[in-house]
């Protein structure tokens, strides 16, 4: 019989000062008689430990060459071939499962439609995380950047973000080599219309419109904006999933005929313009970094290009007057599209109407690759007609006899709130399917790449009968974003932001490999020469950390640049890891006057002056968080009743019986669910537990009294009272 159960991990930074507060675990992830029947109320496990450990063994690679009947039959299917599909499918095939992509358009897999970047704000821990744990997309906007900046250099290390300019083409023929290079994988071009079901309810396969069935016990539906996609400009619409490409009919259908909730969503994306008819002299340059940062832990990607410039400039007044003079002419003031779109990345009527008080707003120009004139204008999507986006385009300075290349448009699509997922991305509702992307009102490459991988993970370990793994949000990112997806009833598009981690200080990119490298090796996702790499980068900052504590200076001129640099003054015989505390002071003062260490790269020596800079801060969330721990990841029973439970709200019963949140922290997260509801659910869980200890107590004893050599053997607990048995 099949086998599946959750298990919850929590990756501590490196740094993490409470080693022995938390009790070791037998190595669960490699040992079936931990697991209990799909059938059965799946167990779960919340582990706290700063130490895993790691597997012998690796991920099988081999590709599969049967033919016949059989051919047709796979342990995972992946439906969709977008950044989430990707993932997921290159994930599963990497852990040993036999894996189908299946896809509408071959030469369209790993496209951007939208904007052709990865990073920014949040988004850029996610790229992270998922490059920490195996996942490619870090990998591939590192070989095709255009442009790297690290944004938000002037404040913490909490909310710094690198983003790439990337080649849309270059992007996407890369990902698709690697996809098509892929052990294990096999691709194949289809529109997938239903679901196939086994008598149990769980997924069985899938089956195409042309009446096509491909079979596996997991399935992974990456649909993007395509699952009833129709494309808007102006009052003209037609059914595509993205333009030039068809929409995807009958799945919509097919989930609503098996019991699950549907909605419609929107977004859009701007114009584009020819370079070669912008006037860019009068425009605002916006440069790259010169040291160029890197997604990827993996230093054999870290290959420098040349950059490419990017120009901002803004709106004007007339650009204002011609949105509010023709504001009935779009989708959503128009009031023939009702779906919402992404309240972070408004269009620009949006921005008009929403912020009157703004004379102008930022427009970004920004180049889509190296050997095409087609320029992004970021920030100025519309649903305007196309006979009056021109003259929108010439309104903006540099763009006054500017040519448009494609117009820009709405699309709204289908989705499923994600209430009806679990923790692990797989439904609730049906064994084996799991959901991902854009599919769970999610927007953005970044934030699709990280549940795809979730879902890879997880579905190659379902077919195998293996847990499943959930990250908690304390985790990680992906973990904060996968939490408020299954617990919040949302109803427009998601997007990551760096205020939706309360744990954001250690959950930094620069440690993403410390919390979830280990997690990935045992997995089976990271390699020998990828886990070496890790081990060495690990070593070097410890050592790093050691010297600095025993090194002293007194006086000189590094005491002269830092009293400067920071208007304290050095106290002689102070140590290089107090000089590195004090503000202002960068690890680079220190290799000036060559008290830095040559052997360390630049992502080591930042991660040591974050570790040391910040310390007090890090151990005080730390501290916050090991008390929190315990009762937010209390679990809660499957068949709790919450409809019986009069002591909660009205409100709170019928959320907390929508949602079926797995633990308390979970379930304080519901909207509508106040603590005091939190509350009285905690004093019915501890009322049921006292009940059901004391009906065992009370079998024991009754089992004692029928059989009286039991007596002698095993003495009744002083506890027992033989009064209390009804």
């Amino acid at each position: 019989m099949a086998l599946a159960m959750s298990i919850h991990l929590t990756r501590l930074p490196r740094h993490f000062p409470f080693p022995s507060l938390f009790p070791r675990f037998p190595p669960i992830l490699s040992n079936p008689c931990h697991l209990t029947s799909r059938r059965k109320p799946r167990r779960t496990f919340t582990f706290f430990t700063c130490n895993f450990t790691v597997a012998a063994t690796s991920a099988t690679y081999g590709r599969n060459d049967n033919v016949g009947a059989d051919n047709e039959r796979y342990d995972v299917i992946v439906v969709g071939g977008g950044h989430a599909g990707c993932e997921a499918a290159l994930a599963s095939a990497r852990l040993g499962a036999k894996t189908l992509l299946l896809t509408l358009n071959i030469d369209r897999i790993a496209w951007q439609p939208c904007n052709p970047a990865v990073g920014g704000p949040a988004k850029s821990q996610l790229v992270h995380e998922v490059d920490a744990l195996g996942g490619e997309i870090g990998k591939v906007a590192d070989r095709c950047y255009l442009q790297k900046r690290v944004l938000n250099i002037s404040r913490g290390p909490a909310v710094r973000a690198l983003r790439a300019q990337t080649d849309k083409r270059d992007y996407a023929l890369q990902m698709k080599n690697i996809v098509e290079s892929c052990p294990n994988l096999s691709i194949r071009e289809a529109m997938v219309t239903d679901i196939l079901l086994g008598k149990n309810d769980n997924v069985e396969g899938v089956r195409t419109f042309f009446g096509m069935d491909f079979y596996a016990p997991s399935v992974i539906l990456t649909t993007g904006t395509f699952m009833s996609g129709k494309i808007w400009v102006g009052r003209t619409s037609m059914p595509a999933g993205r333009a030039g490409e068809s929409a995807s009919h009958g799945l919509t259908e097919n989930l609503q005929r098996l019991g699950f909730e549907t909605d419609r969503l929107k977004t859009g994306t701007p114009a584009r313009v020819d370079c070669r008819t912008v006037d860019f002299s009068g425009l605002e340059p916006q440069h790259g970094d010169e040291e160029v940062s890197w997604f990827s832990f993996d230093p054999d990607f870290h290959i420098e290009r040349e950059q490419m410039c990017c120009y901002l400039t803004r709106t004007t007044k007339s650009t204002h007057q011609l949105i509010k003079e023709n504001l009935h002419e779009t989708p959503t003031y128009g009031g023939w599209v009702e779906a919402k779109g992404p309240r972070y990345c408004p269009s620009i009527e949006d921005k008009i109407v929403r912020f009157q008080d703004k004379e102008s707003h930022q427009i970004f120009l920004e180049p889509e690759g190296r050997n095409v004139p087609e320029l992004y204008v970021q920030g100025f999507s519309t649903g305007l007609p196309e006979r009056l986006q021109l003259p929108l385009l010439r309104t903006l300075p540099g763009l006054e006899n500017c040519s448009m290349l494609r117009p820009a448009y709405a699309v709204e699509y289908d989705f499923l709130p994600a209430y009806q997922c679990s923790r692990s991305l797989m439904t609730k509702q049906i064994e084996g399917l799991f959901f991902s992307g854009q599919i769970n009102g999610t927007t953005g490459y970044e934030e699709a790449a990280a549940q795809g991988l979730i879902s890879g993970i997880n579905a190659a370990r379902y077919s195998d009968g293996k847990s499943l793994i959930v990250l908690e949000r304390e985790s990680s990112y992906i973990g904060t974003l996968i939490d408020d997806l299954v617990t919040k009833d949302l109803r427009e598009p998601y997007r990551m932001l760096t205020s939706r981690s309360e744990h954001r200080l250690l959950l930094r990119s620069d440690n993403a490999d410390s919390r979830l490298t280990p997690l990935g090796r045992e997995i089976g996702l990271i390699d020998d020469r990828r886990w070496k790499i890790y081990q060495d980068k690990q070593a070097q900052i410890s050592q790093e950390k050691k010297r600095l504590r025993t090194v002293r200076i007194s006086g000189g001129d590094l005491a002269s640049d830092v009293t400067h640099l920071s208007g304290q003054p050095v106290k002689d015989s102070s140590t290089l890891e107090s000089i590195l505390k004090k503000p202002h002071v960068q690890y680079k003062v220190l290799d000036k006057h060559g008290f830095g260490n040559e052997l360390l790269s630049k992502i080591e020596k930042e991660c040591v002056e974050i570790d040391i800079k910040y310390e007090g801060f890090i151990m005080r969330q730390q501290s916050q968080l090991q008390q929190m721990a315990h009762q937010q990841h209390r679990p809660l029973p499957e068949d709790l009743d919450y409809y019986a439970m009069t002591t909660l709200s009205l409100e709170a019963r019928e959320k907390l019986s929508k949602i079926r949140p797995q633990t308390i922290g979970q379930a304080s997260r519901v909207g509508g669910v106040s603590p005091a509801d939190i509350t009285a659910l905690l004093i019915i869980l501890e009322t049921n537990r006292r009940k059901a200890q004391e009906q065992r107590r009370c079998q024991m004893l009754t089992s004692v009294m029928v059989d009286p050599d039991k007596c002698i053997t095993a003495p009744l607990p002083e506890t027992l009272n033989p009064q209390k048995i009804c």
